[in-house]
This record gives C-alpha cells, structure tokens and sequence, in this order.
C-alpha cells in the first residue's frame, strides 16, 4: 500500500475516531441519560449484545435494497436504450420518469401498500421508484456522450449496430451508468427502509426500520442507535463495493479514475 493510499484510508478513519471521542466526552461530561443520547461505547455494547436478532432485519433490508437495484438497473438500461435510439419515444415517456422521481416516496409509500397485497412486494416497488430515476437518466446521457467523430468513423467503416453499441456507445456510457448506480445504491436503500417506516410493518420477515420504530416505542434508545448503526453499515457497504466496481472498470482508461488514482 502507497503512502497515498495509507493517507486516504486513516484520514476519515481518525475523523471517525475523534468524532466518537467527543460524542463520548459530551455524553459523559455533561451526564446525559441514555434514553436521551447513548453514549458511543453504550451504542457498541447494546449492538453487540443485540446483534443476533438484528441481524435477520439487516439481511432482510438487503435483501429488498438488492432486488430494487437490479431492477433499477434492468428496467433503467433498457428504458434507457430505447430513449437514446428514438427522441419521439423520449419526449412521450420521459416526463413520466420525472414524475415518479419528483414525487415524495412518504406520499406513494402508502397507497402502494394499500393496493399491493404483500408488504414485501410493496417495500421492493418503493424502492424501486426511487432508485430507478439516476439509472434511466445517466445512462441516457451517457450513450449520447460519443464522440461525434467517432460515431462518423464507425459510420464510415460500416460497422453493425452491434460493433457501434460494444465497441463505441457503452464504454461511452459506462462511466455515467456507474455513477448513477453508486446514487442509485443509496437511494435504494433509503427508499426501502422509509416505505417500512410508512408500513409500519412488524414481526421477524421485517427489516431494521421495523427495529428502530420498535425501540423508539419502548424507550430503548441504545438499541434504535444500534439498528442505526446497521443501517449505515449496509449503506457505506454498497458505496464501497459500487466505488471499487468503478475502479476495476475505468481505472485504467478513463480519465476520472486515473486522475484519481495518480492524484
């Protein structure tokens, strides 16, 4: 490991480290009780000690943030195709994707558990909508980002539409589709654990936001705390893999990837 690569992992490391520092300095100066504010080393025993039964709703909100994604990428990829080849089929379809995008998942979370029979289902729409939007729109964007000169030289060689859509229209919007998908990622996961919130669904096929509404009832602040922390666990997990899936993709042609990496 490179002196950089060392500086850019125990940065944040130290940040989070001197965050959690001062949290418990704070909790512990100023005696705040725990149902009010946990202190950080109370937050890791209470996860510690809990873990067992919040690990089935961790996998289960994976689980519905996983199967939104992918169909947010399928559905997104292939909308997108279709857009980018027919600017009619654009215009007419297009500002329906704007409209489920702009639409607050709190006001539909509820009238899609209404008409859907099954909470699970209905958890994977929801997260879906709103994962689906970055998807759709950067990979539009990025199939219409080839070079223009180079669409007239593979014009000008007769290349099949297939050569043209490998050879030149996705590795122009490979980049776009990626960094759609690292939004896409996080936005699936808040879309899921809020449409449960609107469920308000419980029992053990249920995921972490079922956990924290139910310690937030009883009073157990450490343990809402600890859910929380699964939570963003599983979100920094899927940025991670996204944010390396980009490197071993682009880092050694594109230009934001090596720019990075060299920097």
């Amino acid at each position: 490991m490179s002196a950089a690569q060392r500086q850019s992992v125990l940065a944040p490391v130290m940040v989070c480290v001197l965050a959690l520092g001062l949290w418990e300095a704070v909790v512990r100066i100023n005696h705040i009780p725990h149902y009010i504010l946990p202190a950080p080393s109370l937050v890791a025993q209470t996860l510690w000690t809990d873990l067992p039964s919040l690990l089935p709703s961790m996998w289960f909100t994976i689980k519905i943030t996983a199967g939104a994604l992918l169909l947010a990428v399928v559905g997104g990829v292939l909308i997108a195709a279709l857009f980018a080849t027919s600017r009619r089929i654009e215009n007419a379809f297009f500002p329906l994707a704007i409209v489920l995008q702009v639409t607050p998942i709190v006001a539909i979370a509820p009238l899609i558990l209404i008409y859907i029979e099954s909470t699970t289902v209905a958890l994977l729409i929801c997260a879906f909508i709103v994962a689906f939007f970055p998807i759709l729109a950067n990979t539009v964007v990025g199939l219409r980002s080839a070079d223009a000169n180079l669409r007239d030289l593979f014009t000008l060689y007769g290349a099949s539409p297939w050569q043209r859509l490998h050879l030149l229209l996705v590795p122009s919007a490979l980049p776009y589709f990626l960094a759609g998908l690292r939004i896409a990622g996080g936005l699936a996961l808040i879309g899921a654990v809020v449409a449960e919130f609107a469920a308000g669904a419980a029992g053990r096929e249920t995921g972490l936001a079922s956990r924290i509404l139910e310690a937030s009832f009883r009073t157990e602040i450490p343990r809402m705390f600890a859910a929380l922390v699964l939570v963003s666990m599983v979100g920094i997990g899927i940025f991670l893999i996204f944010d390396w899936l980009a490197r071993r993709l682009l880092g050694r042609w594109h230009d934001t990837e090596m720019n990075q990496s060299s920097g």
